[in-house]
This record gives structure tokens, sequence and C-alpha cells, in this order.
């Protein structure tokens, strides 16, 4: 059995002030070309097809005409989940008709998951679910967290999974240990939005969306498809592909990737302005990418952007070296003064920030005693 793993296609996607649905469209026309290629038994998308809950018109037009030839007119089953940058409303509409022509589209969690069963293997999809969905769905107060509200829904799933089949789980997580970047959504903070790999031992492969590379981790069966494009520059030396897996009947699978080639790439270049606009430099150059560029005089320049521009059209980001230098230096200085403050100064700043109340005398007094008799008590121990 052969399956297409991608998923965090972002349709609708901005990019500094930029639509990229015609970058996407180019994109997802060599999927297309790859699946007709590859003829495979389904194509998995592992979350995240539109980059909002509520995407413009031309993202919802474009990802109308792609699953139509994918799934009509190539005739091919797709499995696909809600991530967190979908409305699992929305992508819910119409599932259970799709279905008819073996489109398998779950936007919202269930509490009694069922497979789909293609060509003797049985797929477990598992959208993106907010630990609080999870647990009023399973009435379970014990879920407060994205590990605790995943190993609830496996849980669940375990209760009547056939361990003598292949069995695929579809799911849209962050992994403990992933390599993130700028442009994935956090799931929560202070890392109770991860989940420990461990979870999935059950699944002979797991398809995951939402962390942007497929080298975000390096796991037997859990793997990322990563995104279809680069979306950030956090991106630009990250590899962008698709996964074909060939799966045995035993549950074991080979595993190759395909990359996909962009209409315009999004990278960093650095240098003097004089050496930037040089013939002898961008002619060597794709001077039509996406660029974020880093300039590296020290004086004064007149209007470098729309110099730029005339030979590297699509310039997104300019920085000046010794503007990024003395941004950092200026937050070490910030950061080493702040940690020479006393608890009580820190208190009156974190006050400050979120309120608008006044940090009166008797305020002060009042924290100061607290503080001192907490510190007070930990001497003591």
């Amino acid at each position: 059995m052969k399956f297409i793993h991608t998923g965090d296609w972002h349709l609708g996607k901005l990019v500094h002030g930029l639509y990229m649905t015609g970058d996407q469209r180019h994109i997802l026309d060599q999927f297309i070309g790859l699946v007709a290629e590859e003829q495979p038994d389904a194509v998995v998308i592992a979350g995240d097809l539109y980059d909002r809950s509520v995407p413009p018109v031309e993202a919802v037009e474009l990802l109308d005409e792609i699953l139509f030839r994918i799934n009509v007119e190539l005739n091919t089953p797709i499995v696909a989940i809600a991530g967190n940058h979908d409305s699992a409303e929305r992508l819910s509409f119409g599932s259970s008709w799709y279905r008819h022509n073996h489109f398998y589209l779950t936007g919202k969690l269930t509490d009694r998951p069922q497979p789909i069963h293609i060509n003797g293997v049985n797929f477990h999809l598992v959208p993106y679910a907010e630990p609080g969905t999870v647990r009023y769905l399973y009435d379970d107060a014990s879920v407060h967290t994205h590990q605790d509200a995943m190993k609830r829904v496996i849980g669940k799933i375990e209760e009547s999974l056939n361990p003598n089949e292949p069995n695929v789980l579809v799911g849209h997580a962050f992994v403990q240990g992933g390599e993130t970047c700028d442009s994935e959504r956090l799931l929560s903070v202070g890392g109770s939005g991860s989940v420990s790999a461990d979870l999935f031992d059950a699944f002979s492969y797991t398809a995951l969306g939402h962390l942007h590379s497929p080298d975000a981790i390096r796991h037997e069966k859990v793997k990322y498809s990563g995104s279809l494009m680069k979306y950030s520059f956090s991106e630009a030396k990250q590899r962008k592909a698709v996964s074909i897996i060939e799966m045995s009947d035993n549950g074991t699978f080979k595993a190759r990737s395909h990359t996909l080639d962009p209409r315009q790439d999004m990278r960093e270049i650095a240098g003097h302005l004089e050496e930037l606009l040089d013939p002898s430099f961008y002619e060597k150059e794709k001077t039509d990418d996406y660029l974020k560029i880093t300039l590296l005089d020290d004086g004064a320049l007149i209007d470098p952007i729309g110099k730029l521009r005339q030979v590297y059209p699509n310039v997104l980001h300019l920085e000046r070296k010794i503007e990024a230098a003395d941004k950092k230096e200026k937050h070490n200085m910030i950061f080493a003064r702040e940690e020479k403050k006393s608890e009580l100064e820190l208190f009156e700043q974190f006050y400050q920030e979120m309120t608008t109340a006044e940090f009166t005398r008797e305020k002060r007094e009042a924290i100061a005693s607290v503080i001192d008799d907490v510190l007070k008590e930990e001497g003591g121990k």
C-alpha cells in the first residue's frame, strides 16, 4: 500500500505583506503531477490546509480545485485533518457525504473515533484539539496539557485497535525535541503544548503536521512531512518535500521524499550595498527570489531599499548588520540591568506592565512586607 504524506499547506498565507497564493498554486500543480505519476492508494494531509480559520476567497477556491483534481480527476482517496490554523467547524462541512467518494476529511475530534480502511491499512484521524476540548469531550478532569489530551485520545483509539494490521495515525502536534521556526504558531506556552513520541508506539507510522521541516525530528516511525513551501526566513535553509510511504502488510514501510521546486525561493544574502548592486555579483543570482538582505556597510546610506529593489524586486526584509548587533547588545544590557533588580523592583515593573493603576506607597509597603516574610521563611528552611 502506498500513500503520500503531506501537510501544512497554509493556503492564503501572507508573508511580509505578500499573499503566497500564486506560489502555492505553482507548488500544488507539481504535487498534482507527482500524484498522477506515483498513483498512490491515498494522499494524507496532516492539517493546516489553510493559514487562518477564515481564509481569503482565493485560498478557498484553490483548495477546492486541488482536492477535486486529486480526488475526482485522479480518483485518489484523500485522508485529511484540521490543524491548529484551520477552523474545525468549517472543514467539517460536507464530510459525511465526502466519504462516498473516498474523501475522508475530519475537522472535529469525536469521542468515538473510527479508522478509515484503505487497502489493508487503518488510518486513525486525530485533528488538532485544545486540551479543554478533549477534557470536555471525554468528561475527563485530568486532561490539562496537550500530552494529557493526546494520551487520552490515543487510549480511546487503542480500545479497538487491531494490532495485526498496519495502523497509521494522522495528527497535528508538536513532538518534544522537534525543531521549530518562526512561521509555526505556538500551541501553548511553557512546554505544555508538546507531546512525547512514545505516545505513538502502537502505530506502524505516525503522519504528523505542524512543524515545517521534514527533518524536525529523527524518529523511526514518527514523521513530519514539513510544509510545502518556505513561509519565513527562519526556514530559508530547510529542505521542502513530501514523503512517499510504501507499507507492507506487516506494518513495515519504506519512505522516500520528493522535493518540490518553488517558483521563487526564499533566501538570505549579505554584503555591502555596492557589492550587491555590482552586475558581476547579481548576474550569478536568481534576483527575483524572496530575499532577506543584510547590509554590512557602516556609514549612512541613501535609499538602500529603493536601489536594491531595482535589481532584486522581491526584497521582503532589509537590515543593517550594525543595527542587528546594536539591538542584541541593547537587549543584553536591559537583561543585565533587570538581573540586578530587587524582588520589589521586579514586581513593580510587572505591575506597571499588567495594569494602568498607580503603584502607590501603600501597595509598595504591603508587597514589601509579603516579600520580606517569604524571604525570611526561605532563609529559615
